[in-house]
This record gives C-alpha cells, structure tokens and sequence, in this order.
C-alpha cells in the first residue's frame, strides 16, 4: 500500500480523489487552495476538493504558495510515495517535485502537447477540435511540459458545452490515473516525452472574454456561448442591458445581402429561436437570459418583446 499525497482544487478533481480514496492505497493528506469569497456575502467557502476529504477525515492543507522551506518541510513530513496533482492551480517548484520517491503524477484535461495551461477544456472548444481527452503526465519544471504516461481520447460532440465535457473528461481522467496507478508504483509502466511540434496554449479565461464580436463568423461566436458555459458565460447587449447567451447553433443559410445592416441585427424570430446576422451567416440563439430572470427558450422570451430590427452589442437599439 502506497502513501499518497493529492492536490487539487476545483470540481475537476474531485472525481480523481474518490477514486484514489476507495483504492487500496492510503491518502494521507490533500493539498488544495486556500478558501475563497463566495457568494453575496463574499464569505470564505471551501473549494470541493477540501470538501471532499473532509467529508471522509482526510487532513487537508491549504498553504499560499510551496516555495517557502516550512511549507515544503510539512509536505515532507507526510512521506509520500507519489503525489497526485489534478488541477491544483499552482505550480509545483523542483524542491517538492522531488519529494514523493516515485514523483508527481498530474492528471491533465488534453490530450498533450495540445493545450497546455490553464484552460484546455474550453480552448479545444473554441478551436473547433472534434477530439481531445485527458493525459496523465510525469510532472516536470515548466507548465505541463513532463513526458506522458497515458492518454485517454474522446470526441467532442457537436453541440457539447465546456460543462458537459468537463463533467466527462473528469471521469475520464479519474479512470486513466486508477488504471495506470499500481504500474506507475511498481516503475513498470514508461513514460514519454512530449514532442516538439504541436504545442499549443490555453490561456486562463476571464470575464472580459464573455462579450460576444457579431463581427465574427457564426460559428466562432457558436462555438463561444458552448465554451463559456457554464463560465464566465457569452454575453451581449440588449437595449443597453446584458443578455447571456447560453444556447445557440450557427444556422447553414446566409443573411440577405443587405450592406446596410449591421452584424449583431436581430433579422427575424420564430418558434425556433432569435436569428442574429454575424461577420458570416446567422447564428440562432436557443436561450438567454436577462438580468434578475431566469434561463428561457428564445421563443418564452420574445413573446411581448419586438426586438426584430435591434441591434445587438450596441448601447442604443
């Protein structure tokens, strides 16, 4: 029976440290981030990794950063044989990377050297790619640059949002690292690098990068309201007030070739959805949301509202 180190942070990993925790092997401590503000009263909430191990009496510990000796003292202290890192947030330097007496094992949402960094999920996304998977790599110095050990491929489905295959390339990865764990342990099972060419990377998101450019093809901006979701979520104007966009397909057919109308016009609405010309063809929007009301089919929220003729993204209709 293997000690086990596991760090991790947000929902991605949790599914990796369940199974980690009904294996044979023992996990001594968990490492996640510290608590964050959340909610309306901005209150300290644990992340769903912490959540998790003390839900089953795991020691969880929650230091700032791992450069400082004491930090990398008390890591030391739990004797671990292999550390399992599965989206941690932070970089793991060469004094505790050199800890565990087999190394670190990171559980990567790619399929590497495609999409390192902090995003995979959604860049594969909004890159148009029809397959990605997950990756269990070797750590290394640098960001997920070690060489793999296993990789696990899957399809992107055509309308699969980040959420969706977030929530599968979890099972996925938690999968993988359980079947690769015991050959990992005993050194019979190799690892190899990552080659030079094809190296591409995701970038960390932000809110700024929700705002929809009509400009844009319709299925760039498609392709966006499925990355963004469920987070930070496209968004739009309406009549000066955002509108999120949570569903949407990039329609086949063009808009007439009117050269006075603008991208982001509203060209028609039926049972179907809102029609919106873009840069190039017609994106229909599925469902949408204002602010302070729910999540509605188009069609629920056009009802009373004529919005045929406005102009979205701009500050007056």
């Amino acid at each position: 029976m293997a000690r086990l180190v596991f760090a991790g942070t947000p929902d991605f990993a949790v599914a990796s440290l369940q199974r980690l925790m009904a294996s044979r092997h023992d996990v001594v401590a968990v490492l996640t981030q510290p608590d964050r503000p959340s909610g309306r009263g901005r209150k300290l909430m644990p992340g769903p990794v912490k959540k998790c191990a003390m839900q089953h009496d795991v020691a969880v510990y929650q230091p700032a950063g791992l450069k400082d000796p004491e930090v990398q003292n008390r890591l030391a202290e739990f004797a671990p044989d292999l550390m399992v890192i599965v989206a941690y947030g932070l970089l793991l330097p060469p004094e505790v990377l050199s800890l565990p007496g087999t190394g670190c094992i990171n559980v990567h949402a790619s399929v590497l050297p495609r999409w390192r960094g902090a995003a995979p999920i959604q860049s594969a996304i909004l890159a148009g790619d029809r397959q990605t998977g997950v990756s269990l790599m070797q750590m290394a110095e640098g960001l997920d640059t070690g060489p793999v050990v296993a990789v696990e491929q899957t399809a992107i489905g055509t309308h699969e949002t980040a959420g969706e295959l977030h929530d599968r390339l979890a099972e996925l990865g938690a999968d993988l690292l359980i079947r690769c764990l015991d050959p990992i342990l005993d050194g019979t099972l190799s690892a190899v690098a990552q080659p030079e060419t094809g190296v591409t990377y995701a970038a960390r998101i932000s809110k700024a990068d929700a705002c929809i450019d009509w400009s844009r093809s319709a299925v760039d901006i498609d392709r966006q309201i499925r990355a963004y979701d469920p987070w930070p979520v496209a968004e739009t104007l309406l009549d000066g007030e955002r509108m999120r966009c949570w569903r949407s397909v990039a329609l086949d057919t063009e808009p007439p070739a009117d050269q006075s109308c603008r991208p982001g016009r509203i060209e028609v609405v039926t049972g179907e959805g809102i029609d919106v010309r873009t840069g190039q063809g017609i994106l229909r929007l599925i469902e949408v949301q204002m602010p302070g009301r729910r999540r509605m089919h188009a069609r629920d929220f056009v009802r009373g509202h004529d919005v045929v003729g406005k102009i979205l993204g701009s500050r007056a209709s």
